[in-house]
């Protein structure tokens, strides 16, 4: 989402901050700005709605230059995109603030600093925060105690730049709920929302924890804790390249992308959880208002993304009490429907730019859907700029053809909105919310614990090269985890899969199964295993070979021609996400023993732009 990007050099440090804001666009935003303080002392700063390079083209004539600066590219919450909007906010011209996330009070801080006397400029919930710290410094405090004073009152997650021409080269820099970095220069130091954004100009690092403050000028770097203690964090050298397409030490840009989801899955979550909750302007202007007004769901989507809303349907139903169909795209747009009231559309897209997913989306438009909301994780996208409401995944480039990181970042945030909707509708509690986001913050560690079972996959994987045909097996929300398992079997290794949901063994294709069909099946402890094993015990007893992804309680025990592979106690919500980490790993290695092209599979395309 937002871009942050300061800089305190003894350089000029524009084009520092330009370049960052453009490795920050992936991020997604609608607007961008940039402050410096000059060598008269005064801010100065430009912004505009679009794109980056249209502030670079807006400053060629302003010739905008100093050592202290700071830049912000915006996705729109608080208020609509416009130049009003865009950061960096100045108070009084001694102010100067760039702002991740979401500030919850903002207005009743509003209210209050309008009875001092401040005059709001923008709608923006930032707004409030250059207001508050002007007022510290008004009371005598210096920058780095007005920050400290004024986040205190802030309720919500954060991350900020701050400058003073009071204090020309000085940065405050802190977090809260909202990444942010510092790179380290010769003579210099900036901060940035990721890595990626500085790897021009310094690769080594320090990461911010959760309520650190920096206090940055040219000759010295001082970090205080959130009790104000002043702490040594480490400073870390990044392995990545400027390039953020490489595929560093990895063969396959597949095998780099499995294992970049627990990283992804975390900056899914980041900036929309605080505490224990979800926080509500997440998922944008307008939002709230209109999930209380929906009494249906409905979920387009193609591929992979359409198995992401397979698995959100259970998790609509059964969380949030909210009635929800799917339907793939191709076939959604050339139907005759009949549309339920109060209904939103959900669209879902790696890139934003399924042809047929956006003429689903267009076609809604016509039919007397209540809004429309997007999940993808290109922000500039079609699909992105022609719904209401979006949510972007944040999964980061993703070069291999058989989508990873971006599946599970899709269901990552499909939770995410299953809590926030639940909430407006009052149908999650908030001790259920505080039950769910726990899991999802526990979610990045138990997929690193998951995806240490590589090497033991690696090694079942040479079985599977000389098959022509298997089938996967799942019940309730592994069903959709089942069939993306198939998908990613087919597209990188030509083995003809397909997935069934185990119950339906008996009505069909247990006629397939012989001592050369490999079955794959995953299985949960959930209230579904005994009917699961049962079915399982059929295959077995027609010679199938059975391969099983379990959990770690549910006591299937190997023997001759069943081989289990235990992933750990995975039993709840965030299981369909964690099942499918083995089943992406099983397909690469297959494909790898086969010697496929798996990065661009035969016939595919990474986007499908047309029909």
């Amino acid at each position: 989402m937002c871009g942050i990007v300061g800089a305190v050099a003894q350089r000029n440090v524009t084009p520092i901050l330009l370049e960052g804001l453009k490795r920050l666009e992936y991020r997604g935003y609608d607007s961008a700005g940039i402050a410096v303080i000059d060598n008269q002392n005064e801010i100065k700063r430009c912004r505009t709605k679009g794109k980056v390079q249209e502030l670079a083209n807006s400053l060629e004539p302003k010739i905008l230059r100093g050592t202290t600066g700071i830049a912000h590219t915006r996705w729109a919450t608080h208020g609509k995109p416009s130049i009003k909007n865009a950061h960096p906010h100045i108070c009084k011209h001694l102010i100067s603030v760039v702002h991740n996330g979401i500030i919850e009070n903002h207005q009743k801080l509003r209210e209050q600093q309008k009875s001092e006397g401040h005059i709001f400029t923008s709608e923006t919930d930032t707004e409030v925060v250059v207001h508050q710290v002007y007022n510290e410094i008004n009371l005598g405090n210096d920058l780095l105690q007005s920050v400290i004073n004024a986040t205190s009152v802030l309720e919500g997650a954060y991350a900020l730049g701050v400058i003073s021409n009071a204090e020309p080269n000085r940065l405050i820099a802190t977090r809260k709920g909202s990444p942010l970095v510092i790179g380290i220069g010769i003579e210099e130091f900036f901060i940035a929302s990721d890595v990626f954004a500085l790897l021009p100009v310094t690769r080594q690092f320090i990461f911010l924890e959760e309520g650190d403050i920096a206090d940055i000028t040219i000759d010295e770097l001082k970090i205080y804790d959130s009790k104000g203690n002043i702490v040594q964090r480490e400073t870390k050298e990044t392995e990545i390249s400027s390039g953020a397409t490489g595929k560093g030490e990895y063969k396959h840009y597949m095998l780099k992308e499995i294992h970049e989801q627990a990283n992804v899955i975390a900056e899914t979550c980041e900036g929309r959880i605080s505490d224990d909750k979800v926080l509500s302007a997440t998922f944008g202007v307008d939002a709230q208002d209109i999930f209380k007004s929906i009494d249906n769901i409905q979920i387009v989507a193609c591929g992979t993304s359409f198995h992401a809303g397979l698995v959100a349907r259970y998790w609509f139903e059964e969380y949030a009490n909210i009635s929800c169909s799917i339907e793939v795209a191709s076939e959604f747009r050339y139907r005759k429907q009949v549309v339920k009231d109060n209904t939103l559309l959900i669209t879902i897209s790696q890139s934003g730019e399924t042809a047929d997913t956006l003429a689903a989306l267009r076609i809604a438009k016509q039919r007397g859907y209540t809004s429309t909301l997007a999940i993808c994780n290109v922000p500039e996208s079609s699909l992105v700029r022609e719904s209401d409401l979006v949510l972007m995944t944040r999964a980061g480039p993703e070069i291999g053809v058989a989508s990873t990181k971006a599946f599970t970042t899709q269901l990552v945030a499909f939770l995410l909105l299953v809590i926030g909707i639940g909430k407006q509708k009052n149908c999650i509690s908030s001790e259920q919310e505080a039950y769910l986001v726990s899991r999802l913050k526990a979610l990045p560690q138990l997929v690193k614990n998951v995806l240490m079972l590589d090497e033991e996959i690696k090694e079942i994987a040479t079985e599977f090269a000389n098959c022509n045909n298997a089938l996967f097996l799942g019940r309730g929300s592994q069903y959709p985890i089942a069939m993306e398992g198939a998908l990613k079997l087919k597209e990188i290794s030509y083995i003809h899969a397909e997935a069934y949901p185990a119950g339906e063994l008996k009505h069909g294709p247990l006629a397939l199964v012989d001592e050369h069909m490999p079955v794959i099946a995953v299985a949960p402890n959930d209230d579904l295993l005994d009917k699961l094993k049962s079915n399982l015990e059929e295959v077995h007893a027609r010679a199938g070979k059975l391969l099983v992804f379990a959990d770690s309680k549910t006591q299937i025990e190997e023997s001759e021609g069943l081989k289990v592979i235990r992933i750990g106690e995975v039993n709840d919500c965030v299981a369909p996400i964690l099942f499918t980490l083995p089943l992406q790993l099983l397909s690469y290695h297959v494909a790898v023993t086969k010697g496929t092209d798996i990065d661009q599979p035969r016939n595919l395309a990474k986007s499908v732009t047309v029909e």
